[in-house]
């Protein structure tokens, strides 16, 4: 006899289900903002925050915070420290630079 699935496994089932719509969203939203100006190409975000924080970039989010598109990127450091990096994603200018713990 086949078990229903556990409520905590719906759960997760449907969570994985709902991620690739919302990570399509997402990209379609940075897609305009980039068609519109309001944001410049991430090659060019990536070339910002790493000549601030020399390193490999592992994690990429863009958010819209009072109106202004802000990218906050994390970066793991030639010295071996991840550091998060929030840049301006119109202009580039790196707005904050902390060191994770």
């Amino acid at each position: 006899m086949i078990q229903p699935p556990s409520r905590r496994a719906a759960l997760l089932l449907l969570a994985c289900a709902a991620w690739p719509a919302h990570a399509s969203e997402d990209a379609d939203r940075a897609r305009r903002a980039l068609e519109k100006g309001e944001i410049r190409p991430l090659d060019e975000v990536l070339r910002a925050a790493r000549a601030a924080v020399p390193g490999d970039v592992v994690a990429v989010d863009l958010k819209r915070d009072d109106g202004q598109w802000r990218y906050k990127l994390r970066i793991l450091g030639t010295d071996g420290k991840r550091r998060s990096v929030k840049v301006d994603a119109g202009s580039l200018k790196i707005l904050d630079e902390d060191e994770d713990d």
